[in-house]
């Protein structure tokens, strides 16, 4: 009898134990760093050449599916030197801190769409002030590793976009 009843204690615990383990590993929050490049398009790529951006963005789990995503980052635009009549005209760098929140969904097991939407502000010489912003982007995360296509389009004085590619780990 007491053989009977310690395997039941041991299959009881190991049962706990295991269920523990397991959601553990299905984490509804997670934050990482993220590296971007920015291929600026229209004006703003008349003007400026690829930039590149360094961020922090974080996941929260809603529903099936559905995650609310958040993100902030510095994005340098290094600015391209115009020929005009009578000499040069350098443009100066646009470096840009935006903060982006939004929603996340998953297709299939790591294919997912997103939509952000923030405020760009804009720091340095060229264009101080701040604008908003909206992001769409579709994507593939596999375990951490987060690798996203996006157009982002920054609203301030004038729209400054570009197509967008975004490297991240999440822990």
């Amino acid at each position: 009898m007491k053989k009977t009843i310690l395997s039941l204690v041991s299959m009881l615990l190991l049962v706990c134990f295991i269920n523990h383990s397991a959601q553990a590993q299905l984490k509804r929050f997670s934050i990482g760093p993220f590296v971007e490049v920015g291929f600026p398009t229209g004006d703003f790529g008349d003007t400026h050449n690829t930039g590149y951006g360094i961020g922090l963005g974080a996941d929260v789990k809603l529903i099936a599916g559905l995650t609310a995503v958040g993100s902030v980052s510095y994005f340098h635009f290094p600015g391209k030197t115009i020929p005009a009549p009578g000499g040069n005209y350098e443009v100066k760098s646009a470096n840009v801190i935006p903060v982006r929140l939004g929603l996340r969904y998953k297709l299939v097991s790591i294919l997912y769409v997103k939509l952000e939407g923030g405020t760009a502000n804009f720091t340095g010489d060229y264009n101080n002030g701040v604008g908003g912003l909206i992001a769409p982007g579709v994507g593939i995360r596999l375990l951490g590793l987060d690798v996203e296509a996006k157009y982002e389009a920054w609203f301030h004085d004038k729209t400054h976009g570009f197509f967008g590619l975004k490297a991240g780990y999440n822990f």
